[in-house]
């Protein structure tokens, strides 16, 4: 075997990363598979949204628009924003991935919580970067630890709002007081993957803070709630100085024209985002309480999934108790696939979207049983 100093070494902090794993999304042969572990929608694309995906089959030796500037007016149409300050990518991963390239290096430092999306600590240490993890307080960001944390190695603070895999938010003054607090030369990171399904009037996605700051960017996706994730889609708004940096280091066809397409289709179909929500209110208020009638702690969530916690031990709840661990293993084979969030920090519990009324009732009937002992 050749030794290191005869082949290419990858730079420091490459090989420290532990690659992002999936949810899984395979059940045992022969029985119904329900899906619960990534957060898709149950209720999938908007119709106009897949019509507009098939208009590209006639034209895919063509290359698409490298400015995505269907899609970016369309966003700026719906949300009244200045479309240049927008960028497209794929996937609010690729921006997210594109931010620690433009702004952190070598030793510098980059800031999340301790549930905060993995893509985080990859970004960083791909970057050549030092991850700096802050503790939550109930699962749930703490602006004053973030702030403790904060050297003058720091250049990027991430912030999930709301949070995955806790599902739960920051209300928008605690964002701004956090955001006041920062340095100007530190780069502040709304990740709003989920805000679409938030229904608290003290939240907001960040618009407002990065239209009146210039070290504020905010991130969305349309994997999510537009039912897209297939065809990762994701954008960003920020400052114009932030937009044009990373404009200069972005692939310069980074969005396929299909994907173009259905997003400005998917965005402007209204109703269909409305029944989304809708079909999620009703279904998260009822997966939580239905848990938490068979003695399982559910945390709050603002988002389209829970995150369910089991007992460290088996013996540890009223009834017959049993690890998370366990509960993937019994759910499994019943086809219900829910998420592992052990690499989160959450070894002991489950993470659950909120899926089809079918889907629902089985996870919530299967854990009855597993936590009643049968088979």
């Amino acid at each position: 075997m050749a030794n290191a100093a005869s082949r290419p070494v990858p730079r420091p902090g490459v090989l420290d990363i532990q690659a992002y794993v999936p949810g899984k999304s395979a059940a045992p042969a022969g029985v119904k598979l329900h899906k619960l572990s990534s957060n898709e929608t149950p209720l999938g694309p908007s119709p106009k949204a897949v019509a507009a995906y098939g208009s590209l089959s006639g034209k895919l030796e063509l290359y698409p628009d490298g400015s995505s500037t269907k899609l970016r007016e369309a966003i700026a149409g719906r949300y009244g924003l200045d479309a240049n300050r927008i960028l497209c990518g794929t996937g609010s991963d690729e921006l997210l991935q594109l931010v620690t390239k433009a702004y952190l290096g070598d030793g510098d430092e980059g800031v999340f919580t301790e549930h905060g999306f993995l893509v985080y600590r990859i970004a960083i240490l791909a970057a050549g970067g030092k991850p700096v993890i802050v503790k939550e307080t109930n699962f749930t960001a703490d602006v004053d630890a973030i702030l403790a944390a904060v050297t003058p190695r720091t250049k990027i603070v991430f912030l999930a709002n709301p949070n995955n895999p806790t599902g739960t938010y920051l209300p928008f003054h605690e964002v701004k007081r956090l955001h006041a607090g920062l340095p100007g030369n530190v780069l502040l990171v709304l990740d709003a993957a989920y805000a679409e399904y938030v229904r608290r009037n003290d939240y907001a996605s960040g618009l407002e803070l990065v239209a009146e700051s210039e070290n504020v960017v905010m991130t969305r996706t349309f994997s999510k709630i537009y039912g897209l994730a297939n065809l990762r889609l994701g954008w960003l708004y920020g400052p114009a100085h932030v937009v044009d940096a990373l404009d200069r280091i972005r692939g310069p066809f980074n969005v396929n024209g299909a994907a173009i397409e259905a997003g400005a289709a998917a965005i402007a179909d209204e109703a269909h985002v409305a029944s989304a929500i809708e079909h999620n209110d009703k279904w998260l208020a009822w997966t939580t309480a239905e848990l938490e009638k068979l003695g399982l702690s559910v945390t709050p969530s603002v988002g389209n999934f829970i995150l369910i916690h089991f007992p460290a031990k088996p013996g540890e709840m009223a009834k017959p108790g049993k690890t998370a661990k366990e509960a993937d293993a019994f759910l499994t084979r019943r086809g219900l696939i829910l998420r592992a969030v052990a690499a989160y920090g959450l070894p002991d519990a489950l993470r659950m979207t909120i899926g089809s009324e079918e889907a629902n009732r089985l996870v919530v009937a299967g854990l009855a049983d597993f936590l009643a002992g049968k088979a």
